[in-house]
């Protein structure tokens, strides 16, 4: 178990972006940007984010590609099923999460060794995830799965983006970041969702260099006081040196999500420099580890008592990461993964 954060609230559901912002009739970087800085918080448009940015800052963004990786099933009683795949193990099992068919709850009483048929194939349950020893109720699982075709094929042909019930399900390629070029997490790296070509070319002419790094999101929907899943990263050589090059000439490395944090943090040599590195990383960033490369942070806006939000207090304080929310919540700011954006720039 950890701590809970320091920045408490309740979100209404009036707050929650049920689609996409071009299904409001607005383009990707038009959404809202609240940037907060220790001088107060500022209103702005995404495509405003060059005007709080300056060289030699460097911005390292998640070059992950969301995959379809939910599946429907059914259990041998007859109940539907939402198989969520979260990641690949190394004994070529698959962790997953069970939800209702909506995804808008979990299931909670799987059975070690139960079988759920798919459209095609079944995956077994074999074992509770992270405690084996739990012959039932676990909410992860380590399962094996019997299906006809490779994983990739067969998501591409019977699985969905993952919901949880508070959004339509919308095409695969809603769920793409400008910067997606590597296929492999189960949930979009929502953070640079707004990005769009035209702010990218703008950010690149104004001498901002974007450095791309790889972390494959698992599920997202971690219940109050569990730590985050281990997750798949790469920071390459060529990454970590334009990294530390923007370090060493004092620009500001500001990571766009909690997954790019995670993976730049995960690749810290033990002189504080950046290193290329890859694997997987069981790192928790909170009060107690911090960080030690990242000095700003673009992010959506994280659920009550998510875990993300102990890492956002790691990067920019307690203090200002409240601010944030209090001033979101009163300016009604949307709310996952389709919603606005912040800037949280402590230094």
């Amino acid at each position: 178990m950890i701590p809970q954060a320091a920045t408490v609230f309740k979100l209404p559901d009036a707050l929650s972006a049920t689609g996409p912002p071009e299904s409001r009739g607005i383009a990707r970087d038009e959404i809202a940007l609240l940037v907060a800085r220790p001088s107060g918080v500022t209103h702005a448009q995404f495509r405003d984010l060059v005007s709080f940015l300056e060289p030699p800052d460097v911005l390292v963004v998640n070059n992950s590609a969301t995959i379809a990786a939910a599946l429907q099933g059914v259990r041998a009683d007859g109940r539907r099923v939402a198989v969520h795949l979260s990641s690949p193990l190394a004994d070529n099992t698959y962790l997953v999460e069970l939800r209702c068919a909506d995804g808008s709850c979990r299931m909670r009483d799987g059975r070690v060794g139960e079988r759920i048929m798919l459209e095609a194939g079944s995956i077994r349950l074999q074992s509770a995830y992270p405690d084996a020893e739990v012959p039932t109720g676990s909410r992860m699982w380590r399962a094996v799965l019997d299906l006809p075709t490779d994983v990739a094929t067969h998501l591409e042909t019977h699985g969905r983006p993952i919901t949880y019930g508070y959004a339509d399900v919308w095409p695969l390629r809603e769920y793409q970041t400008v910067f997606a070029r590597e296929p492999g997490s189960a949930e979009m790296p929502s953070a640079g969702r707004p990005f769009s070509d035209r702010l990218v070319t703008e950010l690149a002419s104004t001498g901002i260099d974007i450095v791309p790094v790889t972390l494959h999101t698992g599920v997202s929907s971690l219940e109050a006081g569990e730590i985050p899943l281990p997750e798949r990263f790469e920071v390459s050589a060529h990454a970590s040196r334009r990294i530390n090059h923007a370090r060493g000439a004092g620009g500001r490395v500001i990571a766009v999500g909690t997954t790019a944090t995670r993976a730049v943090e995960s690749a810290l040599d033990t002189d504080g420099a950046v290193h290329a590195a890859s694997g997987w990383t069981d790192l928790m960033i909170g009060p107690d580890r911090g960080v030690r490369v990242v000095d700003g942070l673009i992010t959506g806006w994280h659920e009550p008592q998510a875990s993300h939000l102990l890492l956002l207090e790691a990067v920019a304080g307690p203090d200002l990461v409240g601010e944030a929310y209090a001033a979101a919540l009163a300016e009604r700011y949307l709310w996952h993964e389709f919603g606005d954006s912040a800037l949280l720039l402590p230094h």
